[in-house]
């Protein structure tokens, strides 16, 4: 028999910023965490309610979860799924992308996917990366760790970012 989780993404305002939060129920075959994240975001306002259809073995992608991380990708120019958060990184792949995008000003969030084992594996699946940090631009997956140092290295990376923020 299958394990369904409940997930959902909701909006609520506060100040100026929304708040976003990612929210799955603890599952039995699953370490015991939280299954919440939250996430300040400028932009979308929407609230998602969905089931994932997930085994002990794997995670899979289910289309809700695929339209929820669509979503998200797109909410902001540049999101960096980590171990962590920028303010304190828990990985050293993390806080090396954390540093870059720092050096270059960027306006960017950050997921913290330590909170949520669910988003962790369905984002692997989602992304076709095994790894983590995994950098969005413009809605795009760019790459882990390696690929943004070396594009931040040849000058690829800024690139990019200038023309993500004049879009």
């Amino acid at each position: 028999m299958a394990e369904h989780a409940v997930f959902s993404l909701s909006a609520t305002m506060k100040a100026s910023s929304p708040t976003f939060k990612i929210a799955s129920p603890p599952l039995p075959f699953l370490p015991s965490r939280s299954r919440s994240l939250s996430l300040s975001f400028p932009r979308l306002s929407t609230k998602i309610a969905f089931k994932l259809k997930s085994n002990p073995i794997r995670c899979v992608l289910s289309p809700e979860l695929k339209t929820t991380l669509d979503k998200v990708v797109t909410s902001q120019k540049v999101i960096l799924f980590m171990k962590g958060t920028k303010e304190f990184p828990q990985c050293g792949f993390s806080n090396t992308v954390v540093q870059i995008l720092n050096s270059l000003n960027v306006k960017y969030e950050t997921i913290n996917i330590l909170e949520n084992e669910v988003l962790r594996q369905g984002l692997k699946e989602y992304s076709s990366w095994p790894t983590f940090p995994q950098l969005y631009i413009d809605g795009e997956f760019f790459g882990g760790c390696d690929i943004t140092v070396e594009a931040y290295k040849s000058g690829e990376l800024q690139e990019l970012l200038e023309r993500a923020m004049c879009s």
